[in-house]
């Protein structure tokens, strides 16, 4: 039996990181978006932001590895939402190679991302999901999040317009 281990991002973790972001995008986002614009994500451009990311800590990057190999990511840091509190912390990304989906990776690296916000100051923390997009949704409300129904908006991903709504939860109290 392997146990996931989540760990800092490195500078060479960026392309697996980035292979990962690809793959799980792929997979999710399938009869959402354009096939098309699907299959033309630039791997290069993926690499080059997420080593930014990791240089500059911004968003946190850490990583989920099973027997060595990275498996899944998450990125998180105060929320970019205008008019947040300080203590708001965000969910900037959370992505599992498809092939570890639903084999604890997301519980993991969520955990590692609360345990962060919380050092960091943060007493809430929130997320952006694509309201077609049941599978993060249920993930998220796994881990105690609630919709915040007020707060649906419209983002644009490869030509087609997707409803996003924010979930968020307190880092203090309910379940991991």
């Amino acid at each position: 039996m392997s146990t996931i281990q989540v760990r800092a991002a490195t500078l060479r973790d960026a392309k697996a990181i980035a292979q990962i972001h690809t793959a799980a995008m792929q997979a999710a986002y399938k009869g959402l978006v354009p096939d098309e614009h699907l299959k033309s994500i630039n791997l290069e451009k993926r690499i080059a932001y997420w080593r930014e990311a990791i240089e500059y800590c911004e968003p946190q990057v850490k990583v989920a590895l099973e027997n060595d190999k990275i498996v899944g990511f998450v990125g998180f840091d105060r929320s970019r939402d205008e008019k947040t509190r300080p203590t708001t912390g965000e969910i900037w990304a959370i992505y599992i190679a498809p092939s570890h989906w639903n084999k604890g990776v997301g519980a993991a690296l969520w955990q590692a991302a609360r345990e962060g916000l919380h050092e960091e100051g943060c007493t809430n923390v929130t997320a952006w999901v694509p309201v077609q997009n049941e599978r993060a949704l249920k993930f998220h409300e796994t881990a105690g999040f609630e919709r915040d129904t007020c707060s649906v908006k419209t983002a644009v991903i490869g030509g087609m317009k997707l409803e996003e709504i924010r979930v968020k939860r307190s880092l203090t109290t309910g379940r991991i």
